[in-house]
């Protein structure tokens, strides 16, 4: 008991002696934020960004089979596109976080064609196979078209963090 009446006293927290024997009570209710992290509504308005400013986006871990395989698909057809390794951003968590509120899923890859989130690796893929994938790079907007010739080149992760 003592032990936690110390440590809240030390925190600085004025919590009633009743939370102090029961500290569970009040997990959970208290957000830590590292300094420059984006707030959910921000992290929302990065992913519309990224995905109106670029005609293919892929929201990808370094380490996700499925995502490997959605870009995989974009290097054999030769497809210019945007990665964010959400594993080496200093706000993946969020990012993921927002983009299942987005879409639906919370699972990656996350990839957007022109402004439309087309699903995963395995949704990508059987576009490909199916001869679908092609036609909507090609119904890219035009302000998606001349942010890819400024970004990143044919086939090449073009990631950001």
């Amino acid at each position: 008991m003592a032990f936690y009446v110390i440590f809240i006293q030390i925190l600085g927290l004025n919590f009633p002696p009743t939370f102090a024997f029961f500290p569970f009570l009040r997990m959970g209710n208290f957000t830590s934020s590292t300094p420059g992290s984006l707030s959910s509504t921000a992290c929302v308005q990065f992913v519309q960004d990224v995905v109106s400013h670029n005609c293919v986006v892929i929201f990808s871990k370094t380490t996700c089979p499925y995502c490997k395989m959605a870009k995989n698909v974009f290097n054999e057809i030769g497809a210019t596109y945007k990665v964010i390794e959400l594993d080496q951003h200093n706000d993946g968590r969020r990012l993921q976080e927002a983009l299942a509120q987005m879409t639906g899923a919370r699972t990656v890859p996350r990839v957007f064609i022109n402004g439309n989130c087309i699903g995963g690796g395995s949704d990508t893929k059987h576009l490909h196979q199916q001869g679908r994938l092609l036609p909507l790079i090609e119904q890219c907007s035009p302000c998606c078209a001349a942010a890819e010739s400024e970004g990143s080149a044919s086939g090449h992760f073009h990631s950001s963090k």
